[in-house]
């Protein structure tokens, strides 16, 4: 026999319109939460996503936008995201635009004309076209991972933490020559402000960035060791390469390695330093200097910030930034 609501409100010795406001999100005290929950996991209950639509006028879909689904920092995100829209009811839609920006604006609008509640893009590229977007949006949206102004977002101190994360470095290696592997800067929050922070970081103590020891590189290893080889080929006396992300300076270490000869596990130098805490790295590696990022938070409260915009589409849109600490770096 098919459990119902009615099943789930007697074992957990509630009323039927106490497990009603739990499926749809509304206030339930703490006590009652808990047990309607426990009732709902031991059963398999699954209310009717048709009937409860039906009730509300509401989908109970949230479209999430992401630039890269095999990013751990991306996977972190998206997560934070799903444990909120689970616990509200919600149920996400996921799309992987693969680091284009054209890809994002198609499925923006794509989820905007689907019948979905909200949308949230964990942001890359912001170009005049996703403003236009957030400004017209059928839909709450929320973006993370990037400022903007038109909707509410939340967003990580990218520059003030590149800047400590320089001036440490600087601190310990004064005579040193720094390199910088990054990316395309119209990536506000991981190409410019990471770069133009650990650029001020270093210059706060007077030591230089060089332009010449610059390199762009794309998300991913390959771009990482393909940067890192050009710098080492024209400059093989850096002492420092600090790299936008994890990912980046996972193949900075490998081009590293190859470029001095150093077996797996040998200290090298240069040092490399990277951004985003990438746990599979730091095992791998033992631990290289990082900035960790509270990348499953901001999903957290991205969710969070969209479900009080579609709970009340009057609500003030949110600008929340959260902080950062060093890590591997004493």
């Amino acid at each position: 026999m098919a459990i119902t609501m009615r099943d789930i409100a007697k074992m957990a010795g509630v009323s039927n319109a106490a497990v009603s406001r739990y499926l749809n999100g509304g206030p339930v005290g703490e006590e009652k939460r808990e047990r309607i929950r426990a009732a709902i996991q031991a059963t398999g209950y699954q209310p009717s996503a048709k009937a409860r639509s039906l009730r509300s006028g509401k989908s109970y879909l949230v479209g999430v936008v992401v630039p890269k689904i095999n990013s751990e920092s991306v996977s972190r995100v998206t997560a934070g995201i799903g444990q909120v829209l689970r616990e509200s009811g919600y149920q996400m839609i996921l799309a992987d635009a693969e680091n284009d920006p054209e890809v994002e604006l198609d499925y923006l609008a794509l989820f905007e004309n689907y019948p979905v509640d909200g949308i949230i893009l964990v942001g890359t590229i912001i170009t005049l076209r996703h403003r236009q977007f957030f400004e017209n949006a059928k839909v709450p949206v929320v973006v993370v991972g990037q400022h903007v102004d038109e909707v509410s977002c939340v967003y990580h101190d990218d520059r003030g933490a590149a800047s400590d994360l320089g001036r440490a470095l600087a601190e310990r290696y004064p005579e040193g020559k720094f390199a910088y592997v990054g990316v395309r800067t119209d990536d506000r929050a991981v190409g410019n402000a990471r770069l133009q922070g650990f650029r001020a970081g270093l210059a706060s103590l007077g030591i230089p960035l060089e332009d010449v020891l610059v390199r762009n590189a794309d998300f991913s290893c390959a771009g990482g060791a393909e940067a890192t080889r050009e710098l080492l080929e024209q400059d093989d006396g850096i002492r420092v390469i600090a790299c936008a992300t994890d990912t980046i300076a996972a193949g900075a270490i490998e081009a590293v390695h190859e470029h001095f000869d150093l077996e797996p596990g040998e200290g090298i130098a240069p040092l490399v330093t990277g951004f985003g805490d990438n746990q599979l790295l730091q095992a791998v590696t033992g631990g290289i200097p990082t900035v960790h990022f509270a990348y499953r938070t901001s999903g957290n409260r991205g969710a969070q910030a969209l479900i009080s915009l579609m709970d009340d589409t009057n609500a003030v849109p949110m600008q929340i930034q959260l902080g950062y600490r060093l890590v591997g770096i004493n």
